[in-house]
């Protein structure tokens, strides 16, 4: 993968850098170092601690876009031991934006949903950037309703801009298309768990977000818009986006304080991109966890808490 990295993030590249080259110097036995790489790494642990501690949201947001962070097909590959990807939403399509399939974890066998970003140019275009046309959503829903048929539970991988706005799309339903899997995946009668990977981009991102567990990585965001949208909204500015992000309050703590997520996945120090295996790792725990949590409960039981829990969000007055 090409080493692309953020402006804040250089430092300590760049640091660790000059550590690795120091190590091959000292296996090489030329140069006394070890006081040297000690003294770097000491440095290189507390400048992690500065930068990473004290994220804006808009450094938050950065990270949620990095495009060396781990997709749903890269989480799929190291949580599962199988997985069989199905296609088609039987209406109208294939959208390769949203991956769908049965897959085997920890002994469980479930349904995993999730979007999909591109790496390369020519795979962005293909999975459009992980922006569902309403064939993805159909997609999914089709999927999830196979889970509560044959009793499955669900995973849930949430990482997009936003739902396609383009005319096929719209001309194709995308409005009823997100509408209906909120209504439906809401009484599924099956355990849903839903990790907020990435970007988690308004209805977009929602359509597949309804579940009895709602996680969010740490550098992951969640919001009824971008930040950049926002502030052309209100700005007609888009380069007002760092403002837009502090007042939308998409960060994880902001929305595990208001109670729209249930949870905290901690990446590893960095990010997830830093070590993808370890953030897998981690995921998958805290999805095993809720499924054994959740397993006690009745069909009937889980479709009246998820409702309660998603009916309770907001602050409204009659």
């Amino acid at each position: 993968m090409a080493e692309i990295w953020l402006d804040f993030e250089r430092p300590i590249v760049e640091l660790e850098r000059h550590i690795e080259e120091l190590r091959i110097i000292g296996t090489q036995g030329e140069f006394e170092v070890k006081e040297e790489i000690e003294r770097l790494e000491k440095k290189a642990v507390k400048l992690r601690k500065e930068v990473y501690t004290n994220l804006t949201p808009w450094q938050r947001v950065q990270l949620s876009r990095h495009p060396r962070r781990p997709y749903t097909l890269d989480y799929i590959k190291e949580i599962t031991d199988e997985f069989v990807e199905l296609h088609g939403d039987r209406y109208f399509g294939d959208d390769a934006a949203i991956v769908a399939g049965l897959g085997r974890m920890g002994g469980r066998s479930l349904i995993i949903i999730g979007h999909q970003k591109g790496r390369s140019t020519s795979e962005k275009v293909e999975r459009n950037f992980g922006m569902p046309h309403p064939e993805g959503y159909r997609k999914a829903l089709r999927v999830m309703q196979m889970a509560a048929k044959f009793g499955k539970p669900i995973l849930s991988l949430v990482d997009t801009p936003g739902a396609y706005p383009g005319i096929g799309a719209e001309e194709r339903g995308q409005a009823e298309a997100i509408a209906r899997n909120l209504r439906e995946i809401s009484i599924l009668p099956v355990p849903i768990i839903v990790v907020i990977t990435g970007e988690g981009g308004s209805g977009g991102a929602l359509a597949i977000a309804v579940g009895d567990r709602v996680f969010m990585m740490q550098y992951a965001i969640y919001s009824v818009i971008s930040p950049e949208g926002c502030a052309s909204i209100l700005w007609r500015d888009a380069a007002k986006a760092s403002e837009a992000a502090e007042a939308l309050k998409l960060t994880a703590r902001d929305l595990l304080k208001f109670g729209i997520i249930d949870g905290i996945i901690e990446e590893p120090v960095g990010g997830a991109h830093r070590n993808p295996g370890e953030a897998a790792r981690r995921v998958k725990e805290v999805v095993l966890n809720s499924l054994e949590d959740l397993n006690p409960h009745s069909p009937e039981e889980l479709v009246r808490r998820r409702i309660e829990k998603f009916s309770k969000m907001g602050v409204y007055k009659e």
